[in-house]
């Protein structure tokens, strides 16, 4: 191979993975740009690096969890920590809705269109909160783990970790076992990951390529003050938080989950993101196996920060099709049915339009408004998963910040992996 060749490839080996993968980001644009529908031809590869992330989620939050349970033996402590976790994630999420109402009282991206509404729409039912807690524990763990059921593994995998921490001495071998399973995942994801720069410019080039000029311009206001309010959220909201309350560099932050953002950005999955969210908190910011491990599987199914956002701006932007005056205790109203309503709907498919029903229907606008962001929903689910992934990762941050379990020297260096 020439020198020519292998200059290239030395200068690409020598950047950090997520430049590497910001790079293909930016590569994946400009080919479904260029290409257009052809940039299709690309799919097979954004799909085996899909099922790559998938193939590890159910059993690296399994053993992740078990393994981070059994290395708090101090109950104690792991209710602390659950405490934290789920206060973060409703106080984050209550401050997403309200910035997305703001931008989009600011800018009116629905200003002008003068909707009409037939009212012969219902809403999507939410399933009630008997089914919730009936459904979180499960009455086959293998079916869960068949079904990808992340709730219900979590609660098997809290049960089970709890159990083993009672035992005590005789269930050392057992902990011993998930301590080494934990490793050998969080190996397996790192492999997984060098293929990340590819599989990003694949699944980023056809998704731009099936959604051009055409889908994109009608909305594109919508599209605009939705990604401006999760722009403002991430830096105002977590960077904020990470300097007030737990004086950390926000900058190292962004930096070291860069690779994260960029995956749940490309696959719009938080559950997807899941496995590369656990090896950036671990090896970028120094959060501990224990609190990595539990904190963030919770986080990828309760914590919808970004679809908070999404249902302030979609609220207004609708209300503002249809000549609707929104007043004070409607705008309470959606804030407090939007936050409820991440939990309410956790591990539901399709939660965001689910969510955007009940927020709709609780304040009396018409739901013929969810037909005018259909088309643009792939490209908004892009930003509210970014947003939600942030979100968990600075929560672990925060949590393990609070209890001692955030290496400083970790998190202060420069990401060189």
């Amino acid at each position: 191979m020439s020198q020519s060749t292998t200059l290239p490839l030395r200068l690409w080996g020598r950047l950090p993975l997520w430049q590497q993968i910001l790079v293909g980001l930016a590569l994946g644009v400009a080919t479904g740009v260029l290409f257009k529908n052809d940039a299709q031809v690309l799919a097979p590869i954004g799909s085996l690096f899909l099922n790559a992330i998938k193939m590890l989620i159910v059993p690296l939050v399994f053993v992740s969890l078990v393994a981070g349970i059994t290395s708090m033996a101090d109950t104690r402590k792991l209710g602390r920590i659950s405490v934290k976790t789920i206060a973060i994630y409703l106080i984050t999420t209550a401050f997403a809705v309200s910035i997305g109402l703001l931008f989009g009282g600011l800018f009116g991206p629905g200003e002008g269109m003068h909707m009409v509404a037939s009212g012969a729409d219902e809403a999507k039912q939410a399933p009630s909160l008997v089914s919730i807690l009936v459904g979180l524990v499960p009455s086959n763990p293998v079916t869960a783990f068949a079904e990808g059921n992340i709730l219900q593994i979590i609660v098997f995998a809290i049960g089970l970790g709890v159990s083993m921490n009672l035992v005590g001495e005789k269930a050392a071998p057992v902990v011993k076992l998930f301590d080494g399973l934990a490793e050998t995942f969080y190996k397996l994801t790192d492999l997984v990951m060098r293929l990340a720069p590819y599989g990003v410019f694949a699944l980023i080039a056809g998704v731009v390529g099936s959604h051009g000029a055409e889908v994109l311009l009608p909305l594109a206001g919508v599209i605009g003050v939705i990604y401006l309010a999760s722009i403002a959220h991430v830096l105002l909201v977590y960077g904020g938080l990470l300097s007030l309350l737990a004086r950390l560099n926000p900058l190292r932050f962004f930096q070291g989950i860069a690779p994260a953002l960029a995956v749940a950005f490309s696959t719009s999955s938080s559950s997807g993101t899941l496995p590369v969210s656990i090896e950036c908190a671990r090896k970028n910011l120094g959060v501990s196996e224990g609190v990595a491990g539990f904190v963030l599987p919770v986080g990828a199914t309760i914590n919808m920060d970004g679809t908070a956002i999404y249902q302030g701006v979609l609220a207004l932007f609708i209300a503002q099709a249809f000549g609707v005056d929104l007043n004070a205790s409607q705008y309470l109203m959606i804030i407090l049915t939007a936050t409820l309503a991440s939990i309410g709907t956790a591990g539901v498919p399709g939660a965001g339009l689910i969510m955007l029903g009940l927020v709709l229907t609780s304040v009396g606008l018409p739901l013929e408004g969810v037909a005018l962001i259909a088309g643009i929903d792939r490209i908004l689910d892009m930003a509210r998963t970014t947003v939600n992934v942030a979100g968990d990762l600075m929560t672990s941050a925060l949590v393990g910040r609070s209890e001692k379990e955030l290496d400083l020297e970790v998190y202060n260096r420069s990401t060189k992996e």
